[in-house]
């Protein structure tokens, strides 16, 4: 359930138009199902704006479907990410429309979307190695109900690529900077924009990248400030904490009118 169906079903109750059994009839399953080897967490929309998001690695495809047939019995939309071939095939025979985005390791399923808040996430990543941890917050980001706009291989082995989209720099209410080996791209962006940067440091690199700890370190040092940083390859991580950013940054919804209420 999420805040805008609670909001109507409480309008509905005191309007008469549903009864309090009936409402209680539908918040039965608050606030989590029990699936034996999973409590799925029904009410996390509600509380944090979006649905449990499924992190298939480590689950067997019977269990991420169970999972997935769960949220979106709940009407939720359904965002799964780490997906192989076989969490990918469960997850098709749960939901035909689901689609699968290769590049991010992650599924989504849209049946309830939401207009995007006034604002802007950019995704960057300094080289195309790192492009699959920027899909995967490119694609949460978008899930989340934003519009994202992406600037791939833009690192600073040549920095004259980035200064050549100056204006979806300045655009953007929040950005995500993902970059691997030294990590340098992260502090370069944060000291050209005055918006909050958030930094994922990936795996990627030779041997002293020790699988992405330089790049973290060197992130979690960065001497641009407005940089705050995620873990080694977490683009969910950074593009969900974006995504939070951006709508804090718009302006709140209008009160919503009784319908016994007269127009000002």
């Amino acid at each position: 359930m999420k805040p805008a169906d609670l909001r109507q079903l409480l309008d509905d109750v005191r309007d008469g138009r549903v009864s309090p059994d009936e409402a209680a009839s539908r918040l039965r399953h608050a606030p989590f199902e029990d699936l034996g080897f999973a409590k799925v967490d029904t009410h996390r929309a509600l509380r944090c704006g979006f649905a449990e998001v499924i992190y298939c690695a480590g689950k067997t495809p019977e269990r991420i479907a169970a999972i997935a047939r769960t949220i979106l019995e709940r009407d939720h939309d359904l965002l799964a990410t780490r997906v192989d071939k076989a969490a990918w095939r469960a997850l098709r025979r749960v939901a035909r429309d689901a689609e699968l985005h290769e590049d991010a390791r992650c599924v989504t399923v849209r049946r309830r979307p939401a207009p995007p808040p006034p604002g802007r996430i950019l995704v960057l990543s300094a080289g195309t190695s790192d492009i699959p941890v920027a899909e995967e917050a490119r694609v949460t980001a978008e899930s989340l109900g934003n519009a994202v706009d992406t600037l791939y291989d833009v690192g600073v082995a040549g920095i004259h690529r980035l200064f050549g989209h100056a204006d979806l720099l300045r655009k953007a209410n929040v950005l995500v900077v993902v970059a691997g080996m030294e990590g340098a791209l992260a502090s370069v962006v944060g000291g050209l924009v005055d918006r909050p940067v958030i930094a994922v440091p990936t795996s990627v690199g030779y041997g002293a990248s020790f699988g992405g700890v330089a790049a973290l370190l060197a992130m979690l040092n960065s001497c641009a400030a407005g940089v705050t940083v995620v873990n080694i390859d977490n683009g969910f991580g950074a593009g969900y904490a974006a995504a939070l950013v951006n709508r804090a940054a718009a302006p709140p919804p209008a009160p919503r009118r009784r319908a016994s209420e007269p127009r000002a």
